[in-house]
């Protein structure tokens, strides 16, 4: 008899770090496999199920202008009762630390299902930031039954919180399948219209400076000090920024105030997942305050200057793969400028390895609930 899995996902990063774990199990003779999209991001969630060609079996599409955390929450909890009730999974798969995944895994642990953590056991220790996701990933770690830790650190981190060491398996993060996954397929002469313009945009023969940045904790001072920075870096000889703006109007009403008449500096819309990866493997360095971007560009040999006060993900800056400057004017400047024009700084930090994982977490992920699954069916 076949085990039920569901897989719940609502934004872009999710799909991208589930969609090589959905192909797999999907493989496996053992296990029936549905996927539901909660559409907490829209248009960005579909690309990515576009580009790994998934087509979910249930679609919530809660999306809506000006939701709130409470609403949010509420339309995911009740979206996935019927499905859970119809479906009956043995298993409920949920990924990170978005509210989508704090209401799956509350949902499923309210239907029976055995709740399946991927990348578990991330924590900063202030409830505040990041926010809501710290206390996002430290609710489905309570609820989880297993927890898939991307490094020993997360594992630590869940041992002293008292989870059982044999429901906890250290995985690798499986961003980095995605990844490379990913790059073998854009850099196997690979294009779409995204890339095809850029290529007329951007100058290629300056060093490409890339830059994201969204975070609730940065909206008001955080983003006028990061764009005074940005001013300042796009003065530097032969730097060319380039910043894919989030379409939060909290974001992008004061990104294009200070900086859409700065010729050096190219404000252009959100981008595909491939089209990005493109960028990044294109750029000499890059500042985010995104977590997955931490993640990633390591392999690529990309330096991370991370503005945020805290991150989640300690293993890269003590690897030396990035470096917190949080959003104060002067420090992003000071450490742009020293990788821009530091040769020994940039390959120092460019050379380092990935601390995140070597590309096989699905293939551990799926072994280990193959085994949990033959234990139960045997026992």
């Amino acid at each position: 008899m076949k085990n039920n899995i569901l897989i719940v996902f609502g934004t872009r990063p999710e799909a991208i770090k589930m969609a090589p774990l959905v192909n797999a199990l999907k493989k496996e003779a053992l296990f029936n496999v549905k996927v539901c999209v909660t559409a907490q991001h829209r248009e960005m969630l579909d690309q990515v199920l576009d580009f790994f060609s998934i087509i979910p079996d249930y679609d919530l599409n809660i999306m809506k202008a000006n939701q709130t955390l409470h609403s949010l929450t509420a339309a995911v909890i009740e979206g996935l009762k019927p499905i859970l009730d119809d479906f009956s999974p043995q298993y409920v798969f949920v990924h990170g630390d978005t509210t989508t995944t704090m209401a799956a895994s509350l949902a499923g642990f309210y239907s029976g299902a055995e709740v399946c953590h991927v990348e578990a056991g991330l924590r900063t220790f202030n409830k505040y930031s990041p926010f809501p996701e710290e206390i996002n990933r430290k609710i489905t770690g309570v609820i989880a039954n297993y927890h898939f830790a991307p490094t020993q650190i997360a594992q630590q981190n869940l041992l002293s919180e008292g989870v059982k060491a044999e429901d906890i398996i250290v995985t690798g993060n499986t961003v980095i399948d995605s990844l490379l996954e990913s790059m073998l397929k854009v850099n196997s002469a690979y294009s779409n219209e995204e890339i095809e313009e850029l290529k007329g945009t951007l100058s290629f023969e300056k060093d490409i400076v890339l830059v994201t940045g969204h975070r609730r904790e940065n909206h008001g001072d955080g983003f006028l000090n990061i764009c005074k920075a940005l001013e300042m870096i796009s003065k530097l000889d032969n730097v060319e920024i380039v910043y894919p703006v989030h379409l939060n109007p909290n974001v992008k009403d004061v990104v294009f105030e200070k900086l859409s008449n700065n010729e050096n500096i190219k404000l252009i819309k959100p981008l595909s997942y491939p089209t990005f990866l493109w960028l990044m493997n294109k750029s000499k360095i890059i500042l985010t305050d995104s977590g997955g971007i931490q993640e990633e560009a390591p392999s690529l040999g990309k330096p991370v200057l991370v503005m945020r006060d805290t991150t989640e993900r300690p293993e890269a800056v003590s690897a030396g793969t990035v470096l917190l400057v949080g959003t104060e004017t002067n420090k992003i400047f000071e450490e742009s400028k020293r990788l821009l024009q530091d040769k020994k700084s940039y390959e120092e930090m460019s050379m380092l390895h990935n601390p995140y994982g070597d590309g096989h977490a699905v293939k551990r992920i799926v072994e280990f609930v193959l085994n949990r699954a033959s234990k139960n069916s045997n026992g």
